[in-house]
């Protein structure tokens, strides 16, 4: 290939001693063509596809511009645009949360900065006018790039997730092949403001385009704003044109109806060639209002003539709406809402950020489906469909500038320096950049890339001028700007936390009763009265096993107006497909530390409600549940179901209501089912339902646990699902006054018990089973039914059959939980036998009691258990332990119940309980009371990093069975919390395998079954970043007493 000329010095490397380009502040672009809203004419080409790249290890060593002489010395291999080098097979990927992975020293960036050359050829068409502006546009290059066209530089721009247009009309040739040079850095200084919490990826990673606009007079920009009467009503569409004019010309306006059936506006408007400026206001009338929960757009066209000949035209939808901060709370049309939202970063597991726009698409219908109502563009611009797209379906967007620079506060803190001996740089976060007049136009321009590019988008409902970057002058002067180009949004940004300038008062992951606290406290005047609303911009934080909470959180939102909820964080992990030789070549989803990259931040990368591959954890089914637009419940004494529209906008016309009542002992049994009628409730309203009398019937059951199920569906399809799908439900027991249950043994066998001892083992046998203890240990060692064994013996002793205090660390656990129940040795106890004793009642069973010790090495402290096992004639086995801690104990515990191995055959549960998924104290709004069936491999929970799951709660029973229907039914009371009902986990992977793999592919399976039965399980929290366990949901340390029955169950 032919390398492209460049006279003089290299690219920003102009003079001896001066700083380059990509490490001056003062230099963040040249050439660039003005900020505009986001447009791509119908003369456009995609420079996307193969181009040929070089990599090089710094600036200094990659293709020289100057080198004409035609002899390439250089390597270039394909490589796809968009996308990251560092997922192509060039250096590799790192990622940090916080800290900058590189000397802190800004501007200067590392000597070693590695850069790309990307080179391709391209064609300008025929058929396009020779009388043509033509650009190029770079909608995203990671971080800072200079480019080249047919041997002549172009220009220089950085901000690695805003556009870049530029004139090159004049190196254009029509008649041959045109050439680029794109020369991509790593780092810039741009760098130390892009400090957000993701991989660091670099390269030409979103749509790169060939554009054509026309040369003598054009509409450069426009600006569509709508605004309504005080009663919004009536409307009023602002449009605004920024023009290059050369000749008279002509502007045409219309405003079409949604359906495009008629013209609102039609309006024609001559210009003069001296004019730059138009702007235009039109009354309608009762336009249909947008809002998330009715999207409804409407088309504007505007066209452009000269000489009676159109010569450009732009097609854009809008919504009609209006965003106010009224009375202190954030209003659309007047109305306050509730925002039920997450953070989202663009991600795909095996793109990175250059992300297809169908991958888009599938995660803002997933928003959708599980009543998310808006996203954060977390923290930076995102690529420009995702704002066409929430137009469409309905999401409030949080749009944010490119702005980050959380890595100074390490800097700042990590420092050795005693704090008076440092300078202000050092010591104040904000003063490295934030409140640093040296890079003011340098945050300039990214609030203007932010706000010029999106301010059509009606979806985009507040600015943000960026995340964790401290508060400074700079801050201030973001705000300024965006206020005087666009006065009808409100800005909101977490770093001013006392809301100097911002519109409103934001806050991450404070606990619940701290929130309610800045609601009632957080500037609000002496007669209670307060002008700015509260969001939380980040909560909730979704890592690993998690959130709990939710619940909490939720119910703070709909008491306090004022808290007008927020985002989690945050939408999905972040991990990179990787194959693994620790998994056996099997392909994991990488985080921090996986690619020997140093600094990283390991596993905090995962802290989505989606999984990688972007399907639905188990947090975000709870979330769905949690934030569902309806509310309904049974009021006993009335026999009325009380339904809450909990929509902003809209009423309930397009939902259906449908119920069934099931009854469930030893199988679920549908009773009833039929339709409700939903009341007509307008939004924010509440109504009832009377009970139908059929369903009353069932009240009075007094055998079997009988439960009404009501869902609430879409009537019709829409664009973001199909008829038929749930948004809402609840459930309510019917009987729980009347029901009397009944744990009666089934005692079918009678035969006389017989006792085998010898020195280490007693054995008692029946007809039909043989039950064996260690009598060394306290422990029983096997139990076989039929000849079928139904435990598995382990090759340790201390792992029989045992009180368990242990469970996996959680992501939230590792935080701080983790920590304090291991300094008491709760993952090291072992067993020590106190006494044995065999007797044999009056009824036939036999009693074996034993007292244990159970306790840490190293400390003085453990549990006296006096467990007494009643063998029955059928071959069940009642265990009743009574714990008591002894010494100075741990405050709370991670569980407590009996650990059981299983041969591998059983390895199918059933169960009476909460299901089908996992739950936990602060985790099981989403799972139905019901009788669910599921194999081992379904019960896992496959969370990318190993850690605690599975858990299933407030069961009456269970059962592990093998695939002849063979095993046996456990039953177990005493918790404190739910005195009748009980935990169950089951594995195929110990807790050993699970606390040491660091990725899921990497489990290697035991040769048992591995079953939890408990009697109390702690709760989640969120303690990874945010508040922990509530006190309520953990396990205390104190007196416990539990029974467990053990019941054969033959096929």
């Amino acid at each position: 290939m032919t390398l492209i000329a460049h006279t003089g010095a290299g690219p920003g490397m102009s003079a001896a001693g001066a700083q380059p380009d990509f490490a001056n502040e003062k230099v963040f672009q040249r050439n660039k063509l003005p900020a505009r809203s986001y447009h791509i004419p119908e003369t456009a080409i995609s420079l996307n596809g193969t181009w040929l790249f070089h990599y090089a290890a710094s600036p200094s060593l990659a293709p020289a511009w100057d080198d004409i002489t035609g002899q390439d010395d250089f390597r270039w291999q394909s490589v796809r645009v968009p996308g990251h080098w560092q997922l192509q097979g060039y250096g590799r990927p790192q990622y940090t949360n916080i800290v900058f992975p590189f000397p802190v020293c800004p501007p200067y960036v590392p000597t070693d900065n590695p850069t790309g050359s990307y080179t391709r050829k391209f064609p300008i068409p025929q058929s396009w006018n020779s009388e043509s502006q033509f650009r190029l546009r770079f909608e995203g290059v990671d971080s800072a790039f200079h480019l080249f066209m047919n041997g002549e530089e172009v220009g220089y721009s950085q901000g690695s997730r805003n556009p870049a247009e530029f004139d090159v009309t004049s190196l254009v040739n029509r008649t041959e092949e045109n050439e680029l040079l794109v020369r991509v850095y790593q780092w810039s200084d741009g760098s130390y403001i892009e400090d957000q919490d993701q991989w660091w990826l670099s390269g030409i990673y979103r749509d790169v385009y060939l554009l054509a606009f026309p040369q003598k007079a054009r509409i450069d920009d426009f600006f569509v704003q709508t605004d309504f009467d005080e009663l919004y009503r009536d409307a009023n569409l602002s449009v605004s044109l920024d023009l290059t004019l050369r000749e008279d010309c002509e502007v045409e306006i219309t405003l079409q109806t949604p359906e495009k059936s008629s013209n609102l506006v039609a309006d024609r408007i001559a210009l003069a060639s001296h004019e730059s400026h138009l702007k235009k206001e039109y009354s309608v009338m009762a336009p249909l209002k947008w809002t998330a929960e009715t999207p409804v757009l409407y088309p504007v066209e505007l066209k452009l003539f000269v000489s009676q000949k159109c010569i450009q035209q732009i097609h854009h939808r809008i919504g009609f709406r209006k965003v106010e901060i009224k009375k202190g709370l954030l209003t659309v049309n007047g109305v306050p809402l509730l925002l039920s939202g997450v953070n989202r970063h663009e991600h795909h597991p095996k793109f990175g950020r250059a992300v297809p726009v169908d991958f888009l698409r599938q995660d803002l219908l997933l928003m959708k489906r599980h009543n998310i109502n808006a996203l954060r563009c977390s923290h930076y611009p995102s690529q420009p469909a995702l704002y066409g797209l929430c137009d469409e379906l309905g999401l409030w967007v949080l749009d944010e500038a490119d702005l980050e620079c959380h890595g100074f506060s390490e800097a700042a803190a990590r420092s050795r320096e005693i704090r008076e001996k440092m300078g202000r740089g050092q010591r104040d976060p904000a003063a490295f950049t934030s409140d640093n007049r040296d890079w003011e136009a340098a945050y300039l321009d990214r609030m203007a890339q932010l706000v010029q590019r999106d301010k059509n988008f009606t979806c985009v409902i507040i600015w943000s001028l960026g995340n964790e970057s401290f508060y400074g002058r700079n801050h201030k002067s973001m705000y300024e700007y965006a206020k005087n180009v666009d006065t009808s949004r409100p800005i909101h940004y977490e770093g001013d936390s006392k809301a100097i300038t911002a519109d409103m008062f934001s806050y991450m992951y404070p606990s619940v009763s701290k929130l309610i606290s800045l609601a009632k406290e957080e500037g609000v005047a002496p007669n209670g009265s307060y002008e700015k609303p509260i969001i939380l911009c980040e909560y909730g934080h979704a890592m690993g096993n998690g959130p709990g909470l939710l619940e909490d959180y939720q119910a703070a939102f709909r008491d306090h107006e004022r808290l007008q909820g927020g985002f989690i964080w945050e939408w999905a992990n972040h991990g990179l497909l990787k194959t693994s030789t620790e998994a056996g070549g099997k392909h994991i989803y990488a985080y921090g530390g996986d690619f020997g990259d140093i600094p990283n931040d390991g596993t905090f990368v995962l802290d989505g409600l989606c999984y990688s591959n972007h399907t639905p954890t188990p947090g975000l089914v709870e979330l769905k549940k949690v934030i569902a637009p309806i509310r309904a419940w049974v009021d006993a004494e009335s026999n009325m179901i009380t339904i809450e529209n909990r929509y902003n906008f809209q009423d309930l016309d397009g939902c259906a209501a449908h119920f069934k009542v099931e009854g469930f002992h030893d199988n679920p049994e549908l009773l009833l089912s039929g339709d409700l009628q939903i009341p007509d409730l307008k939004p924010g309203a509440t109504g009832t339902i009377p009970l139908p009398q059929r369903v009353l019937t069932y009240q009075s059951y007094s055998t079997t646990e009988c439960w009404l199920t009501v869902s609430f569906t879409l009537k019709n399809s829409c664009g973001w699902a199909d008829a038929g799908h749930e948004i809402a439900w609840f459930q309510h027991q019917l009987n729980s006054q009347t029901l009397s249950v009944s744990r009666t043994l089934q005692q079918a066998n009678t035969a006389e018990l017989i006792i085998t001892t010898n020195r280490q083992y007693l054995t008692i046998s029946g007809a039909d089973f043989t039950l064996t203890f260690d009598k060394i240990h306290g422990l029983i060692h096997s139990w076989l039914s039929g000849g079928a064994p139904l435990l598995h013996t382990p090759k340790s002793p201390q792992s029989l059959v045992h009180i368990g205090f242990w469970r996996p660390p959680t992501d939230n656990d590792l935080a701080w939980q983790t920590e304090e129940w291991k300094h008491w040795g709760l993952n090291t106890l072992t067993t020590q036998l106190r006494s044995f004793k065999v007797e044999h009642a009056s009824s036939g069973d036999i009693h074996v009691t034993t007292v244990t010790y159970v306790s840490p090495p190293i400390l003085a402290w453990g549990f006296h258990v006096r467990t007494t096992y009643r063998v029955c004639s059928s071959g069940a086995v009642i265990m009743k332990a009574l714990i008591n801690p002894e010494g100075s104990a741990p405050k709370n515990l991670p569980r407590v119940g009996w650990d059981l191995q299983l041969p591998k055959t059983v390895d199918h549960a059933v169960w009476f309980g909460l299901g089908p998924g996992e739950s936990y104290y602060d985790k099981k709004s989403a799972q139905q009371v019901g009788i669910y069936r599921a194999s081992i491999d379904e019960l896992h929970t496959p969370y990318e990093v190993p850690q605690e799951n599975g858990n299933r709660m407030s069961l009456r029973w269970m059962k592990m069975l093998d695939e002849r229907g063979m095993g046996f039914k456990a039953t177990l009371t005493g918790s404190r919390r739910t005195p009748d009902k009980f935990h169950f986990a089951v594995s195929k992977y110990s807790t050993t395998e699970i606390e040491r793999a660091r990725h899921g592919p990497e489990l290697v399976e035991g040769d048992a079954i591995y079953l939890r039965l408990d009697g109390e399980v702690s709760g989640l929290g969120t303690g990874a970043c945010g508040p922990g366990i509530k006190d309520e949901d953990l396990v205390e340390c104190e007196e416990m007493e539990f029974e467990l029955v053990l019941e054969p169950v033959s096929a």
